[in-house]
Formats: C-alpha cells, sequence, structure tokens
C-alpha cells in the first residue's frame, strides 16, 4: 500500500518537533549540576588521626625488645586501671603492637554518629588480623578530640613464614579498618549556619565556568543574587534563617549549565607511554616525516687457517662483524592550518607511529611552534 504524499507531508513538523526534542535532551545531557562542579565554602570534610594498642595478635604482635614505644604504651595503659608495672621490668609480649589511627570526619558530623577508621601498624608487627583495637581518642589538627575509636579489624592481607627464613605475604596485613569503628563525640566544625552569604568554590578553576555559574544563579533566582569573585569562586547572597538556606541551596546546587571547555593539553605519560589529547588541541600548518632508523650488529666467529703445512703459522679464531643499516619507510604527511583532534590522530595512524612516536611528533611540532596547546609531561 503507498503513503500519499499529503500524508507524508503532515508527518514532517511532528519529525521537526521530535528532532527538537532530540537537540534538547542532548543539550541537558552535556549539562552539569553546579553540585558537580562546585563545593560550598566551609562545608567540607576533617582529617582525624589517633594513636592505639591492637591487641588479641597470635603472635604476630611487635618485638618489644625493637620498639620500647609499645611497651610504654602498655604500662601507661595498665597504670590507669591501678597495675603498675616496676620501671626496671619490661614485659615481652607479643600479642600487642602499636597503630596509628586515622578517619575522615564528614561535614555536619553529630554526636552519636559513626565513621569508618583505618589501622597501621607503627612497630615491626608481621600481621594484625585477629587483633581488636583498644579506645583511642582521634583528634583534628587543632587538637581537640571529635571521636573515639575502638573494634575488630578486618585486615585484607595475609602473610606467613617458615623457620628457614622464607616468608610469603599477600596483600599486606600491616593495616586495617573497623567499619563503623568511630563515635563522634564534638560536632564537625562549619561555618554553613554563621555566615549570612555563601561561596562556592569550583573543583577546578576556570573563569568561563565561574561566569556561567553566576548567570545560571542569577537566571532561576534573580538577577544580582550571586558574581564571580575570581576563577574559582562565586560569591551567593543567602537568606539568614537556617532551614530557608537548606532549601534554597538545595535549588541552586541541582541548577544545571555546559562548564566552560578545558584549556588545549596534550598529556604524556613517560612511563606508561599513555597521551591524552584535548579536545581544543589545533595544529598550524606542518609537515611531519617520521622513520624509524635500526641498526643492527651481528659477530659470528670464524677459523683462520694457516696458507701452508711449512708456513709456520697456527690456526687462530677471527671474529667477523657484519653491520646491517635500515630505514623504515613513511610518507611524509602535511597538516593544514588549525587541524583538529580526530586530523591528528588519523594522520599519525597512516604512518604507524606508536605511542612513543607520537611523543616525538608532539614535542617537535611544540619545537616548531606548530603545536597550539600545551604539553605536560607526566
Amino acid at each position: 500500500m503507498k503513503i500519499p504524499l499529503i500524508n507524508i507531508i503532515r508527518v514532517n513538523p511532528i519529525a521537526m518537533l521530535l528532532m527538537v526534542v532530540v537537540i534538547l535532551v542532548s543539550y541537558q545531557v552535556s549539562a552539569e549540576r553546579i553540585k558537580d562542579i562546585a563545593s560550598v565554602s566551609g562545608v567540607r570534610s576533617n582529617q582525624l588521626v589517633g594513636y592505639g594498642l591492637v591487641v588479641g595478635l597470635d603472635g604476630s604482635g611487635d618485638q618489644t625488645s625493637q620498639t620500647p614505644f609499645t611497651v610504654q604504651s602498655l604500662k601507661s595503659m595498665l597504670s590507669q586501671f591501678g597495675v603498675s608495672i616496676p620501671d626496671n621490668i619490661n614485659p615481652q609480649v607479643k600479642n600487642i603492637a602499636a597503630v596509628s589511627i586515622h578517619a575522615e570526619l564528614p561535614p555536619f558530623a553529630k554526636p552519636g554518629q559513626t565513621i569508618d577508621v583505618t589501622v597501621s601498624s607503627l612497630g615491626n608487627a608481621k600481621s594484625l588480623r585477629g587483633g581488636t583495637l583498644l579506645l583511642a581518642p582521634l583528634k583534628g589538627a587543632d587538637g581537640v578530640v571529635y571521636a573515639v575509636a575502638q573494634g575488630s579489624l578486618l585486615v585484607g592481607g595475609l602473610s606467613g613464614s617458615g623457620n628457614d627464613g622464607s616468608r610469603v605475604s599477600i596483600n599486606i596485613p600491616s593495616v586495617g579498618r573497623i567499619p563503623s569503628g568511630a563515635i563522634v563525640e564534638t560536632p564537625s566544625p562549619t561555618r554553613f549556619d554563621s555566615n549570612r552569604s555563601l561561596v562556592l568554590n569550583l573543583n577546578k578553576s576556570d573563569f568561563t565556568t565561574a561566569k556561567r555559574v553566576s548567570d545560571a544563579i542569577n537566571s532561576a533566582v534573580g538577577s544580582g543574587t550571586a558574581w564571580p569573585l575570581d576563577g574559582a569562586s562565586v560569591f551567593v547572597t543567602a537568606p539568614e534563617a537556617v532551614d530557608q538556606r537548606v532549601s534554597y541551596l538545595s535549588f541552586i546546587e541541582n541548577l544545571t549549565l555546559i562548564p566552560g571547555e578545558a584549556a588545549a593539553r596534550v598529556i604524556v605519560n613517560s612511563r606508561t607511554g599513555t597521551v591524552v589529547i584535548g579536545r581544543n588541541v589545533r595544529v598550524s600548518s606542518a609537515a611531519v616525516a617520521h622513520g624509524n632508523l635500526s641498526v643492527t650488529i651481528k659477530e659470528r666467529p670464524s677459523v683462520s687457517q694457516p696458507a701452508g703445512p711449512l708456513s709456520g703459522a697456527s690456526t687462530v679464531v677471527v671474529p667477523t662483524t657484519d653491520v646491517l643499516l635500515t630505514e623504515e619507510a613513511s610518507r611524509m604527511f602535511l597538516f593544514d592550518p588549525g587541524v583538529e583532534l580526530n586530523d591528528i590522530v588519523r594522520a599519525v595512524n597512516q604512518v604507524g607511529a606508536a605511542p612513543s612516536d607520537l611523543v616525538a611528533i608532539l614535542e617537535a611540532l611544540k619545537d616548531a611552534g606548530a603545536l597550539r596547546a600545551e604539553l605536560v609531561i607526566i
């Protein structure tokens, strides 16, 4: 059955509408939320650190003769429970280990909440598997105790040794974790409810992105609500009431925008040979010829016989050297002005260049002034 031409013409406006919807959807997909590219100043995590003892180890603890601080910590702990050990006596225990404890206190953490902790051996303990961390305070950089940690360790590593000195180790047995092993005792410090304004700090400094964040907020809330302070910070006026501020910030952080494109860079990892070329990399007019020159040297022994039986000479072994010089045939390719990333990759692939060859080509283009990008070698 043939479809009349008039029906096809009537369908076209719908098709046009669907195309517009696809374009809008693709636009929304390419946009990013403010909460994904920026953070609120003062709303941050804080590092905590502490010192403690892990007990209950199966003979894999510190050698107390070589780690005197472990014995000192044990004596100090026992003295708090009324047990005194003479100064001239050092207990030789193998089921105890001195450890450092570190954790991250999330923003707005309240007393009674729990956080994960990581426990690492400070001495020469072979393994912390099966150990239990005793009550240990966790302090911040200001010296305040924000949490206390205690609990059984989960150790992913395993080690074993023999009497002849042989040892087998899987992963790292001297480090363990305690999920929810610390209880928060002091609220996390924050300035969220003390300032009459908010500052959004971009995760990556960019003047274009800062301007677009400000424009997105002003378009949604009102003109004059936000303005960029510099390439990394955007000032935003906010209500004084905390409950209104939470709703206000929830609305702002879900606004979408298209961030500014990154500067043209070529990243080269000299250790792995990985090369990453940015989208905005351009190359001015340049011709490149790249070929591999290989030199092969082979030595083979040969026997030299005397000229005759009465010559008085003896048979000797004389080395013979063959030198072969070969140059791989390669074609020269031309970069037109303003060539883009796809053209660069296609041209380099045509000559069969390896990552190391690509690095050499990029360095040569940079030295020649034809590479319009920053070449970063890590």
